[in-house]
């Protein structure tokens, strides 16, 4: 008899063990059904960022670089209320006050930081309903000049001109302000 109810507590155990795995879901509860991308590439020294379709109402931009590790550092940038409309914008390189940017760095890059070493490059949007999404630093500095000035590297989906990002969003990717269409 002892024997048939430990036999029955390893079944349930197992069995316990089985439905609760088959019952969680790999993918974040709030995460979009197809990956952000946000478009990066670098002309004369210059970091640009390209939303791939509008942000409208960013009352805030956090530039992230290896975000998660010890040597990660960030940029903040910010707009006042209402917030402003950025789908292109310089992000390094060019001087600063730039008085003609929508947003204003508020927090800048450390002294001396080499964004060029880094291994990411995230951005965040902050105002509208938004998602990050991050790029390869040195893949961005590698093939940028091999590329159409109008072409910026979106993450995984590559190197895409205006048509290539209208061909593509909702159907393997979403731009960081596109809603998710699930």
């Amino acid at each position: 008899m002892a024997d048939i109810t430990r036999g029955s507590r390893v079944v349930c155990a197992a069995l316990l063990v089985v439905a609760v795995t088959a019952a969680c879901d790999t993918k974040a509860q709030f995460a979009p059904s197809l990956p952000p991308e946000a478009g990066f590439r670098v002309d004369d020294g210059v970091l640009k960022l390209w939303t791939g379709t509008p942000c409208e109402g960013v009352t805030g931009l956090r530039l992230t670089f290896d975000s998660g590790t010890q040597a990660s550092t960030e940029q903040v940038w910010s707009a006042p209320q209402p917030g402003v409309r950025v789908e292109r914008l310089d992000l390094l390189g060019v001087s600063f006050p730039d008085t003609e940017s929508p947003l204003q760095v508020r927090t800048p890059l450390p002294a001396g930081y080499d964004w060029t070493k880094a291994g990411s490059i995230s951005v965040a949007v902050d105002g509208p309903k938004a998602n990050g999404a991050k790029a390869d630093v040195a893949q961005v500095l590698r093939e940028s000049a091999q590329h159409p000035a109008g072409t910026y590297l979106f993450g995984r989906s590559g190197w895409l001109d205006a048509a290539g990002v209208e061909r593509e969003n909702r159907k393997s990717f979403l731009t960081v302000c596109t809603p998710d269409p699930k």
